[in-house]
């Protein structure tokens, strides 16, 4: 009985050690795989001609030095966009300004009380030197109207809102201006509000037409 414990335990000692063989820690693995990869890279780099490690080098250098330029370059174009261009929220609200001016204008001016008084005539010339100050103002700071009238829509400055029927001009000539619009620097601050031109319809020679087709029924 004694050697039959012997043996059966014996045989225990010997599984526990097999399965302490075969069952290596994650650890273990990880830095064996490790060890082979640097053992493959050392092999790569011993594979290398002097030349080559210095051609190698080079195009790393050369690499690094144009990610850095271009780098410059963003932060140039950034900083000058925002020297150029940091007041444009602020001058696209003040334009209200000038809209607000041109409607009390045409308040005024529609109002029949007030019509050819010199009260009116006083305070219209008022609003129009403010105005003009308030695009003087504008212009030193490289804010200018857009000119419309009489010119052919351009769909870069002018949205077009309405037509208006007109032999005298070309069609998607621009004849009235609803509100004016603004740049600042090369881009737009608004687009203007215009009316176009298009040609008349000739109602009139329809009607006849129709009326001798139905004679000659």
């Amino acid at each position: 009985m004694e050697k039959e414990e012997n043996i059966n335990s014996t045989s225990v000692d010997q599984n526990q050690d097999t399965v302490k063989e075969t069952e290596k820690p994650e650890e273990n693995l990880a830095e064996e795989n490790k060890q082979e990869t640097n053992e493959e890279l050392q092999e790569e780099v011993k594979e290398l001609t002097p030349e080559e490690k210095i051609a190698e080098l080079e195009d790393k250098v050369a690499r690094t030095f144009a990610e850095m330029e271009n780098q410059r370059r963003r932060f140039e174009k950034e900083k000058e966009d925002a020297f150029e261009y940091g007041g444009y929220s602020f001058a696209k609200e003040a334009l209200n300004l000038i809209d607000n001016l041109d409607r009390s204008k045409h308040v005024l001016e529609s109002d029949d009380k007030l019509k050819e008084t010199e009260a009116l005539k006083k305070t219209l010339e008022h609003l129009d030197i403010i105005k003009k100050d308030l695009i003087s103002i504008f212009e030193k700071n490289n804010i200018k109207p857009i000119d419309s009238l009489n010119k052919k829509l351009d769909p870069n400055f002018h949205q077009a809102m309405m037509e208006i029927e007109d032999d005298t001009k070309e069609p998607g000539t621009i004849i009235q201006e609803i509100q004016k619009g603004f740049t600042i620097k090369d881009r737009l601050l608004r687009p203007s509000l215009v009316g176009v031109s298009k040609k008349v319809t000739i109602k009139e020679e329809k009607t006849e037409e129709n009326q001798e087709n139905q004679e000659n029924k």
